[in-house]
């Protein structure tokens, strides 16, 4: 029903910034809620940061709070993740996810993308 497909990753130095994008297929788009989460090695998969429908509502892992922005663009169908300010700890594999719950917990998001490597060097 929804296809999410996850850009914008790549190798970056500690303190610096990227910018992490989730395309969306399907006209059901602005009815999600999204998702961002995140899974190092050898960690489970952990929450980053959600945004409502609208975009008009946003919640951040307290490890994340301050430094990345969730934003959304329905009319692209799109969701992003603004991440500066990066650390070594942000290394993981980063994926975007869909739900219709007020959730930050995985197993209540109904799709999900493929992941990007995000890689922080220090």
């Amino acid at each position: 029903q929804v296809q999410l497909v996850e850009s914008g990753g790549g190798l970056v130095q500690a303190g610096g910034s990227l910018r992490l994008s989730c395309a969306a297929s399907g006209r059901t788009f602005s009815t999600y809620r999204m998702g961002w989460f995140r899974q190092a090695p050898g960690k489970e998969r952990e929450f980053v940061a959600a945004i409502s429908t609208s975009g008009g509502s946003t919640y951040y892992a307290d490890s994340v709070k301050g430094r990345f922005t969730i934003s959304r663009d329905n009319a692209k169908n799109t969701v992003y993740l603004q991440m500066n300010s990066l650390k070594s700890d942000d290394t993981a594999v980063y994926y975007c996810a869909a739900t219709t719950q007020v959730t930050a917990v995985s197993r209540y998001y109904d799709y999900w993308g493929q992941g990007t490597q995000v890689t922080v060097s220090s």
